[in-house]
């Protein structure tokens, strides 16, 4: 497999999950993207190249709704990228390091709860786990929470994330994957990287995500000055160190 060609992941409803692959050896690392994000994005090129020169093993892929993927965005729910990436990752060999995104790290977060054996690791980018609830909800104007429970959907304009349509189905449907109301029990290390000026995910976040995990080893870092993207070439350069470290970490870890 080579990250130049895409491929697909057919799943049993006949939408497709597209990906993009790069062999190598040790764990694999899956990267996991974000809200209305894809696989083209700076971090996961970024990690795409890493993984050509260092020889790591490395998927990318687009969400349900997101990218090459198929799929009608207003079907899309926190259940149903949970799924993709359960299947995605049953579609592999051997342990994964999911690298997550912000609403990546959610879906990370969830796929480490359903799959543990499979977990070397996580390394988590700006997590963004309960967003809907409690990020973006209590982020609406009230006229757009109010044309949610009316009508069931509301059209968004955002600058970044362009015209899109949030709708009641899926705030509904986030609540059965909430995880920060009770413990989160992960024995493989999280490694979370969080911007102290991130104004989307703050940085109070990351801390209650921190809170909440028990059973392994948690290592968060507080970028000064980072924001939600963490894309800047020295934000680069640690992210990339960050997959190097878990990674080692993991093979060191995997049975002979």
């Amino acid at each position: 497999m080579t990250d130049d060609t895409i491929r697909y992941l057919t799943r049993p409803d006949g939408e497709r999950l597209a990906f993009r692959a790069t062999a190598g050896d040790g764990p694999v690392v899956v990267w996991i993207g974000g809200f209305r994000s894809d696989m083209e994005g700076t971090k996961a090129l970024v990690l795409g190249t890493a993984a050509r020169e260092r020889g790591w093993a490395f998927v990318r892929y687009d969400h349900f709704a997101h990218g090459q993927s198929s799929g009608d965005w207003r079907q899309a729910t926190i259940g149903r990228w949970r799924e993709d990436a359960m299947a995605l990752i049953d579609s592999l060999d051997g342990p994964v390091i999911p690298v997550g995104s912000s609403m990546g790290g959610w879906v990370a977060l969830l796929l480490a709860l359903a799959r543990p054996e499979r977990m070397a690791g996580l390394v988590l980018i700006n997590p963004a786990q309960d967003f809907t609830e409690r990020l973006m909800w209590p982020g609406l104007a009230d006229h757009e929470r109010q044309a949610i429970l009316r009508d069931g959907e509301t059209v968004i304009v955002e600058e970044g994330l362009g015209s899109y349509v949030l709708t009641r189905a899926m705030f509904e449907e986030a609540r059965t994957w909430l995880l920060l109301d009770a413990p989160i029990p992960l024995a493989a290390p999280v490694h979370i990287l969080q911007g102290r000026a991130d104004a989307v995910v703050p940085w109070r976040h990351a801390l209650a995500l921190t809170e909440q995990l028990t059973g392994g080893d948690v290592r968060l870092d507080f970028i000064e000055g980072g924001d939600h993207r963490l894309s800047g070439p020295a934000d680069l350069a640690r992210l990339v160190e960050a997959v190097e470290a878990m990674r080692t970490r993991g093979s060191a870890g995997s049975p002979a």
